[in-house]
């Protein structure tokens, strides 16, 4: 079953911004990760969302979400990304059938 990491994220340093995705975007081929969307919030229809951006990545299954997110590669980058962005990770699992 595939799985998606949704990241919910409000920018504080844009050049960080850059320098964090040139550095975590070749860490997701190892562990079947592509993007599937970024972008801006436009609009919150109900409850409260106080991030300004979401990114969505597809991958195989949700170990291999975690996989990625525990490996060496990306977790090299969580310094740059504390500077870059505010952000929630989390992951969510296709159903069976």
């Amino acid at each position: 079953m595939s799985a998606y990491l949704i990241v919910h994220a409000t920018v504080k340093d844009p050049e960080k911004l850059q320098q964090y995705a040139a550095g975590a975007g070749p860490t997701l081929d190892a562990f079947g990760g592509e993007f599937v969307t970024r972008g801006n919030v436009t609009d919150v229809l109900h409850g409260s969302h106080d991030h300004k951006m979401t990114v969505i990545i597809k991958f195989p299954d949700a170990d291999s979400v975690r996989n990625w997110y525990n490996s060496d590669a990306y977790q090299a980058n969580i310094p740059v990304r504390s500077e870059a962005m505010d952000t929630v990770f989390f992951a969510i699992e296709e159903p069976e059938g």
